[in-house]
This record gives structure tokens, C-alpha cells and sequence, in this order.
């Protein structure tokens, strides 16, 4: 089943094609990586995947649904989506904020129910902050921010989640431990996750497909198996690359 599909996407920015006549299926239980070097557009790419950004020609659909005919609220209980950067405008705590995930599911002037109160704090603990839940959150680290808003996602249950590096600003530890979070949430039969990443070994060890964005519009999709080798990162990052064989299998390193 494919949550994401794409039909013929093409999508350029400040004139630099991100992508061409892209054809993409996410299936149910897939976990994707997009990598690219800086300024290839991988963020852009990930909102316009997200509906927030127009394409300049294709299609993107969801559970085979035109996205460009779902209202909002509609596209937001399918997909969640994980910016870079975290901006909280108004004072709230760490359940307040977690709590935003309900509201794609709530009418005008509905209060948050005491199911809504335990999904909250159910996404709290499997990231570790249930403890935190009323502190302000202008107290956080950046790294508890970072689960906060992966927890606000969980919070809102979407079977799709496109994730703008999920693991900033987070030590090895919970780098590790919410990526095996992620990844065991997207092989539940109706989930999946796309993700961009910088480290290319967390996207082999983690990732079950990748998507690499090698600039004026090529793309290459395929099982990380398949296309994260030694020639294609070469090219990809344009510089040597070194595989070796690891406990966990294949790692990449920089030469």
C-alpha cells in the first residue's frame, strides 16, 4: 500500500532544479532517508512532499487521494511533518505542546479529552520526557525540544512522517534511541517514515530505502542496499568515500 506517491513531480527553488519528473512510492513499513548535499534542496523537497509548498508540475497523493484536493486538517491527520528548527511563539508546558498534535482531530473551541491527555502523555514517555511534562518550555535543552516535538507528532498519529533531521541536537545516546523508536513505528503495517539526514550510517543502519538528490533535478531511489555504495555517495557528496564492514553491517567513511 502506498501512503506517499508521486507522479511526475517537479519542483525547482531560486532557480536550482530540486527535482524532475520524480516518481516516488512510499509503502506501509518503509523507512526512506533523502540525501543530499547542502543546498540541493532537501528540505524543500520534504515540505512539498508535506503539502506545504507547491510543486511546479506532477502529482503527489496520499492513500492515493489527489493532495491538491484534501483540505488541511484532512492532510494533517495523515502526516505528520519535523522542522528544523523548533519555534514556540506562545509560553506553553512540555504536555501543552505535546498537546498541539490532537488539534487537527478537535472543532473550534474543543477541549483536549482525557484520551487525548494520555496519547499526549504516552508519546512523552516512549521519548524519555514524561517528567517534563509541566515544565515551560523555554526551560528545555535543544535536545529535549527535539523529543518534544518528535512526541507532538507521535501525539497527533499520522501513519506518515517526514522528518527534517530528526536527530539534531541530540547526544549518540538518544540519536540511537529515537531512530530505533522511528523505525520500529514505521514497520507497523500502516506506517512509514521519510527522513533527511546528514549521517550517512544512521541512514544505512536505520533506513530501509533511500532517496539521493544529486542537484539540477537527478534523483535516485532504491533500498539502501542497492544504491548507498561507494560510487554513488562519491558522486552524491562529491568526495571519496571508504565502505568497511561494520557489527551492524556496511558503514561509510570519509577519506
Amino acid at each position: 500500500m502506498n501512503l506517499l506517491q508521486t507522479q511526475g513531480l517537479t519542483l525547482a527553488i531560486g532557480g536550482r532544479q530540486v527535482c524532475e519528473v520524480l516518481d516516488l512510492a512510499v509503502e506501509a513499513g518503509q523507512c526512506w532517508a533523502l540525501l543530499g548535499r547542502n543546498g540541493v534542496g532537501k528540505t524543500t523537497l520534504l515540505h512539498c512532499l508535506a503539502g506545504l509548498r507547491r510543486a511546479d508540475a506532477g502529482k503527489r497523493l496520499l492513500d492515493g487521494d489527489d493532495m491538491a484536493r484534501l483540505i488541511p486538517r484532512h492532510i494533517a491527520r495523515r502526516v505528520g511533518v519535523l522542522f528544523q528548527q523548533q519555534e514556540d511563539a506562545f509560553p506553553g508546558t512540555v504536555m501543552e505542546t505535546a498537546l498541539i498534535g490532537r488539534h487537527p482531530y478537535l472543532k473550534s473551541w474543543q477541549w483536549e479529552s482525557e484520551q487525548d491527555q494520555q496519547l499526549a502523555l504516552d508519546a512523552l514517555k516512549q521519548l524519555q520526557i514524561d517528567h517534563l511534562a509541566e515544565r515551560q518550555v523555554d526551560t528545555l535543552s535543544g535536545g529535549e525540544r527535539q523529543r518534544l516535538a518528535l512526541a507532538t507528532l507521535l501525539t497527533q498519529r499520522p501513519r506518515l512522517l517526514l522528518l527534517d533531521e530528526p536527530s539534531n541536537h541530540l547526544d549518540i545516546h538518544q540519536q540511537i534511541t529515537v531512530l530505533e523508536l522511528l523505525t520500529r513505528w514505521a514497520a507497523q503495517a500502516e506506517h512509514a517514515c521519510l527522513m533527511t539526514l546528514h549521517d550517512i550510517n544512521l541512514a544505512t543502519r536505520f533506513c530501509s530505502h533511500a532517496l539521493l538528490l544529486f542537484g539540477h533535478g537527478e534523483v535516485v531511489t532504491g533500498t539502501t542496499e542497492e544504491i548507498l555504495t561507494e560510487q554513488n555517495l562519491e558522486r552524491l557528496y562529491l568526495h571519496p568515500i571508504q565502505k568497511v564492514a561494520g557489527e551492524w553491517g556496511q558503514a561509510f567513511l570519509p577519506l
